[in-house]
């Protein structure tokens, strides 16, 4: 699936969706490991997992490249505070995935190693990014099923459909960052319990833009 999506711009504080609430269902280092053995008959069961735990080592790595290096400034910072460089951005497949952006190879590398053990050692809201496409496919379902709520709801008048659209869009707004949180937590995403990192290397991706691609393997 697809990550964050690259935006030039400055980087900017985000006070995204605190998760520390919704970690009612804990991941388990055998989950997708014992899911796809019990499951071994199902086509492609293996290429969705893997691409769920690539997707969420992609996040992993563009929040840690998005960090300020200064230590003296990271002591300043409250508690659970995270930064977005919307320069970066990335593109996730089962094989890895690909980082767009103005990054040094040294700091990429070291980013998704970090980003790998930070994310297995319990650091799971590093898997969910607020850039990411899953929160605009929701943000437009969100949208198309409260406008039909609303049509249906209103009465059929020009003004009162009109009044009934604009709740719907707002209510929307307001929903689709809670949702699509949660949808990357526990639909897009899992925690990368069994791959290991391959390769980095400088490439285009299939559209001919640059981009580095971080290849990774799945561990049984």
């Amino acid at each position: 699936m697809n990550t964050s999506v690259p935006v030039q711009g400055n980087s900017n504080s985000l006070d995204f969706v605190n998760l520390d609430l919704l970690d009612f269902i804990t991941p388990q280092p055998n989950q997708d490991k014992e899911l796809l053995a019990l499951l071994h008959f199902v086509p492609g069961l293996k290429e969705i997992l893997m691409l769920r735990q690539v997707h969420a080592l992609e996040h992993a790595t563009v929040w840690l490249l998005s960090q300020p290096r200064s230590s003296r400034f990271i002591s300043l910072l409250p508690r659970n505070f995270q930064v977005d460089n919307e320069s970066l951005g990335g593109l996730s497949t089962e094989q890895g995935f690909f980082l767009y952006g103005d990054v040094n190879i040294s700091d990429l590398r070291r980013a998704v190693t970090n980003g790998l053990q930070r994310l297995k050692d319990g650091e799971w809201n590093l898997a969910v990014h607020p850039r990411c496409g899953t929160n605009v496919s929701t943000s437009m379902l969100l949208t198309a099923g409260c406008a039909v709520g609303m049509h249906l709801i209103m009465p059929r008048g020009l003004i009162e459909q009109l009044f009934g659209l604009g709740i719907a869009t707002t209510l929307a707004g307001e929903l689709a960052p809670y949702v699509g949180a949660l949808a990357q937590r526990y639909l897009t995403t899992s925690v990368p319990f069994n791959l290991s990192i391959e390769s980095i290397t400088k490439t285009r991706d299939m559209w001919g833009r640059e981009a580095h691609f971080v290849k990774v393997q799945w561990q049984s």
